[in-house]
């Protein structure tokens, strides 16, 4: 690094572990939220779950993230006084786990806000055109209860683009969230690579430039090989 005057592996190593308990709790957060919803508007559409939805995915689509992160700064830990202040040294979860999970809940909500609006839209259309195929009908001709066809048929089939959405938001959260760590001053790879940008530390961009490339291919491997397990109908056609 020009202006660090470390090596540039060393420089990711210190921000990965920050960037990657972000990303994983904002995934397990947005996942949870979104297939939820998602399938509750579905099995309820036009009732007042399914509005109830909309208007939450258009709140969470309409904000952008810095801004979700400031109003909860403001009112969670300013005005309300909640939780502490975050103080941005990054503690492991190894070291303290109330404290790291502390550190990150807002920037795991501020992550989780948006991406869950878009899941919730997409699990619900995936969803409602499930229910429509023939072998949905033909399960409920056998006589299979609603609970049986939603878990093993519905979500089974619907889920498996979710999957390939998944892995590529994670994998982009990996490559870091700059806006997040900016407003909550973490010490992660989206401010290393802000703050290489703004300095034109050449060596520290190669460096996440690759890893984030790396990293997009992985979960692109990963992904095909989940889906094989998701959709039997893949193993078939294979």
């Amino acid at each position: 690094s020009f202006n660090e005057h470390e090596c540039v592996t060393t420089l990711i190593g210190r921000a990965i572990p920050v960037t990657a308990s972000l990303a994983i709790g904002a995934m397990i957060l947005w996942l949870i939220v979104g297939i939820a919803l998602g399938v509750i508007a579905a099995r309820l559409r036009g009732r007042s779950a399914d509005t109830a939805s909309t208007i939450f995915v258009l709140i969470g689509t309409s904000l952008p993230t810095f801004l979700t992160g400031l109003m909860l700064l403001v009112f969670v830990v300013i005005k309300w006084k909640i939780i502490p202040f975050p103080s941005g040294n990054y503690t492991s979860l190894f070291e303290n786990p109330l404290e790291w999970a502390q550190i990150l809940l807002l920037p795991w909500i501020t992550l989780a806000f948006a991406s869950a609006a878009l899941y919730t839209r997409f699990v619900r259309n995936a969803v409602i055109e499930t229910l429509s195929e023939d072998f949905i009908r033909t399960a409920r001709a056998k006589g299979l209860s609603e609970k049986v066809i939603l878990r093993k048929h519905t979500l089974r089939a619907a889920l498996a683009p979710i999957a390939t959405m998944a892995g590529l938001d994670f994998a982009a959260l990996l490559g870091g969230a700059i806006l997040t760590e900016k407003v909550f001053n973490l010490p992660g790879l989206g401010r290393l690579s802000l703050s290489a940008v703004v300095e034109y530390d050449l060596p520290i961009i190669v460096g996440a430039t690759l890893l984030s490339a790396a990293i997009v291919i992985v979960m692109n491997l990963i992904v095909d090989i989940l889906y094989a397990f998701i959709d039997p109908r893949v193993r078939a056609a294979a």
